[in-house]
C-alpha cells in the first residue's frame, strides 16, 4: 500500500462528505502532486479542493471538496509524514547516538535529519541530504521556520565534524534560504578546541549576516558518554573552557543587540552551570525562542516557581507533606534554590533534593532527561524520600511511562515504595507538586519524544 494512503476517514469530517474512501491513495489536490505531509497540508488549507484519488485497482477519480479555510480534511495515512522519514546521512564525530549503549530500543539507534519533521515537529536539520527540488519546495511553499545544526559554517571544518564531504553545501543553503526571507532558528553544538574560539566567532558573525532570516542561535555543549571507545577524541567542557564560551557568546550579543536589538545568539543553561556563572535574569532571553534547547528553561522555571507561589493561599499550603526531588547533578544546586523559596513561603515544607549521578550513560552526563530509572533506584533505594518523589518528565518516553533504559515507572515507584510523580518544565506545575495541590493525579508528562533525546538538547531538565 502506497504510503499517501488513505488508513482512515475521520466521521463527519469533510473528507468523509465527499466520499473519501478507505484504501485509496490521494494523487493530487486542485493538480499538485501529493508527495508528503508537506505537499498535503500546504495544497489542502484552501476552502474549495479538487482530490484526485486512486483505488487499489488503478481506476482513478476525482471528488470535490467544501470546508473551512484551513479546515482538516480528516484524512490519516499510514505514517504522518505519508513518506519514509529521512535518515541521517553524517557521521558527526559528536553524534550522541553512536555513544549510546548496545541494547537499547531499536528506535533510539535511528538518526533522521529530515526538513519535514524540522517543520513540523522541531527537530534540527544538518541539510546535507535535500535534494535541489527540496531545496526550491520550501521556498516555494514557504515552509518556515527551518531549525537548522550548523555547528560551524567554515565549509571545511563543517565537512570534518559532519563528517560528510559535502557538508558545506549546508551553508550555501542556508544563504539561500535567507535570500528567500525562509526564518531560520539555529543550534551549535560546541566542543572544546574545535569549533569554539576563533571559529565560533566566525560561526555566530556568518549567521548574524543572515539576521533576521536567522531568528535565533543556541550554543550548547557537547554531551560526552563513557562509551566512546573507537570515536574522535572529544571530553566535556571544563569550567574555565565554559565560562569562556558564555563570554565570548554574551560580548557578541550585547554587541548585536545594541546594533539590531536582539542578542540573536545565547548560550544553553548548561554552559552557565558547568561556568557557575549565575543564570541571566528573566528579560535577557527575549522571547524565550530556543527554550526546547535549554536556553533560559531554568530561568523561566524559577520566574514561574515565583508567580505561582505569590498565587498560593494559607489553605492551599495547610496540608503539604514531606517529598523529594531527584534531578540531574547540575540542575541540582538550582533545584535547592526553588525548595528554598517555598520554605520561605511556607516553613511546614519538608523537601530533600537529590543530585542523580548517571551510572547509565557516564558521569560525564549530568542532565536529568537522560537520567534512567535504573539509577533512580540505585541511588535513592535507601534515602529518605517522603511521600513523594518529583522527576522530570523528560525522563520518560513521550506519553508513557517508560524510561531510556526500558524501567517502567511503576517498577521505581514498587522499588523506592513511594508515588512517583512526572513534572513537566513548568513553574506552576512544579508548585502544585511541591505543595501537593495535584488532586492525586500526577502533573501531564511533557516529555520530548524518544527519538530526540539523543541530540542531547534537553538542556538542565
Amino acid at each position: 500500500m502506497s504510503l499517501t494512503a488513505v488508513c482512515s476517514v475521520a466521521s463527519h469530517s469533510p473528507a468523509h462528505r465527499a466520499g473519501v474512501q478507505v484504501g485509496e491513495t490521494l494523487t493530487h489536490v486542485n493538480g499538485k502532486d501529493i508527495v508528503d505531509v508537506l505537499d498535503y497540508k500546504f495544497y489542502t488549507y484552501d476552502p474549495r479542493l479538487e482530490l484526485t484519488l486512486q483505488a487499489v485497482d488503478g481506476s482513478v477519480r476525482t471528488v470535490r471538496v467544501r470546508k473551512g479555510e484551513g479546515e482538516d480534511l480528516g484524512l490519516e495515512f499510514e505514517t504522518y509524514l505519508m513518506d519514509r522519514a529521512r535518515s541521517c546521512a553524517n557521521n558527526c564525530i559528536f553524534c550522541f547516538v553512536d555513544q549510546l549503549p548496545p541494547g537499547m530500543r531499536k528506535t533510539l539507534y535511528f538518526k533522521d535529519d529530515d526538513a519535514r519533521l524540522s517543520f513540523l515537529m522541531g527537530n534540527y536539520i544538518t541539510l546535507t541530504n535535500l535534494s535541489e527540488r527540496e531545496v526550491q519546495r520550501i521556498i516555494d511553499l514557504r515552509v518556515s521556520p527551518i531549525n537548522v545544526s550548523v555547528h560551524t559554517t567554515d565549509r571545511d571544518l563543517r565537512a570534518q565534524m559532519l563528517g560528510h564531504k559535502t557538508a558545506g553545501r549546508g551553508i550555501d543553503i542556508m544563504e539561500r534560504l535567507a535570500a528567500a526571507n525562509i526564518t531560520m532558528n539555529c543550534q551549535i553544538v560546541s566542543c572544546p578546541g574545535i569549533n569554539d574560539g576563533e571559529a565560533l566567532d566566525k560561526t555566530m558573525a556568518d549567521l548574524a549576516a543572515m539576521y533576521p532570516a536567522v531568528h535565533s542561535v543556541s550554543v550548547v555543549p557537547v554531551g560526552v558518554t563513557k562509551f566512546r571507545e573507537g570515536l574522535h577524541p572529544i571530553r566535556p567542557y571544563t569550567k574555565e573552557q565554559a565560562a569562556a564560551v558564555v563570554e565570548q557568546v554574551e560580548r557578541f550579543a550585547a554587541a548585536h543587540k545594541a546594533a539590531h536589538g536582539t542578542g540573536l545568539v545565547w548560550c544553553s543553561d548548561e554552559f552557565y552551570l558547568i561556568a557557575g556563572r549565575e543564570l541571566p535574569g528573566e528579560d535577557y532571553y527575549e522571547e524565550f525562542t530556543q527554550l526546547d534547547n535549554g536556553v533560559g528553561m531554568l530561568r523561566l522555571l524559577r520566574s514561574e516557581f515565583a508567580r505561582a507561589l505569590d498565587l498560593l493561599d494559607e489553605e492551599e499550603m495547610a496540608n503539604t507533606k514531606p517529598f523529594s526531588i531527584a534531578t540531574g547533578v547540575s540542575a541540582a544546586p538550582f533545584l535547592r534554590e526553588i525548595v528554598d523559596m517555598a520554605r520561605e513561603k511556607c516553613d511546614k515544607i519538608n523537601g530533600q533534593v537529590y543530585a542523580v549521578e548517571n551510572d547509565f550513560f557516564g558521569h560525564t552526563i549530568v542532565v536529568s532527561g537522560l537520567i534512567t530509572g535504573g539509577d533512580l533506584i540505585a541511588r535513592l533505594k535507601d534515602k529518605p524520600l517522603g511521600e513523594r518523589l518529583l522527576i522530570s518528565a523528560s525522563m520518560l518516553r513521550s506519553g508513557e511511562r517508560v524510561f531510556l533504559d526500558d524501567v517502567t515507572l511503576d517498577d521505581v515507584q514498587r522499588e523506592l515504595g513511594v508515588s512517583v510523580i512526572p513534572v513537566a518544565q513548568d513553574g506552576y506545575e512544579l508548585c502544585d507538586a511541591i505543595f501537593g495541590l495535584h488532586n492525586g493525579q500526577p502533573p501531564v508528562s511533557c516529555s520530548v519524544p524518544e527519538d530526540e533525546y539523543y541530540r542531547y538538547n534537553p538542556g538542565t531538565r
